[in-house]
């Protein structure tokens, strides 16, 4: 497996974008009274990142989970184009959701999320686990990733026993572990401090988009959004621009 350590810079950001991944259209969500999303229609590209930014409430995180399968929209649709098929994973059931979030989508959370009991080969392979990979073969693919995140050695700690990018980094393993193609990121970075976030953006950007996949961060880090391809800024829950970054832009 590659190794994804910390040292040399990730791959440039580019946005030659490859066909449309995931696609909202005419997303809106409501709690209550309360409008998150409205009429919002969106394009991520295979093998592109993404930094969706924007004021607390204005509908970052409601996005991510609609384009994951957390949650369902009220109204629209959000379309996963996967083996040559189009999905509407709006339009599916919990247990078809849930199965989707196990094998194609991988996750990384502010707070990591691990099980504080296990060790963090175990949260590794827990997820595929949950696939049905037995225990051993579960836990050889965790080593590889652990490894090839710079935590060699490191296979038996527990969270407690890890700083915060360690953590992160066995959050990030496990996002991938089960082979996703995209990967979303709500404040991967918002717990650690500025060096730490910069190791951490390093390698999780270097594991997805520099082998090809797709990753979508919610985040209120500018720094963190510098470094995807492309920004989608929302307010009130729409989008109010939609840009690529310098770099992205050279490239392209």
């Amino acid at each position: 497996m590659t190794s994804f350590q910390h040292g040399t810079p990730p791959p440039a950001p580019s946005h030659v974008p490859g066909p449309a991944v995931l696609g909202a259209r005419g997303l809106t969500k409501s709690y209550d009274a309360t409008r998150a999303l409205t009429d919002l229609s969106l394009n991520v590209h295979a093998g592109e990142s993404v930094a969706v930014m924007g004021p607390s409430g204005g509908g970052k995180t409601t996005l991510l989970h609609c384009l994951a399968g957390i949650i369902t929209p009220d109204t629209g649709q959000v379309l996963l184009q996967l083996d040559g098929g189009t999905t509407d994973i709006a339009r599916l059931d919990d247990r078809e959701r849930s199965a989707l979030r196990r094998s194609t989508f991988g996750f990384v959370f502010q707070q990591g999320l691990l099980i504080p009991e296990l060790t963090a080969l175990e949260n590794v392979a827990v997820a595929l686990m949950l696939l049905g990979v037995d225990r051993s073969s579960a836990e050889h693919s965790a080593a590889q990733w652990l490894a090839a995140l710079g935590l060699a050695g490191m296979e038996d700690r527990r969270v407690g026993q890890l700083s915060g990018g360690q953590a992160q980094r066995v959050a990030i393993a496990r996002a991938q572990v089960s082979g996703a193609s995209v990967i979303f990121a709500d404040e991967p970075t918002g717990a650690l401090d500025s060096g730490t976030s910069a190791e951490v953006m390093d390698i999780l950007l270097r594991s997805t988009t520099g082998t090809g996949k797709t990753l979508v961060v919610v985040t209120h880090d500018d720094d963190v959004a510098r470094r995807c391809a492309r920004t989608v800024r929302l307010r009130d829950g729409r989008i109010v621009s939609d840009s690529l970054s310098p770099a992205a832009g050279a490239v392209a």
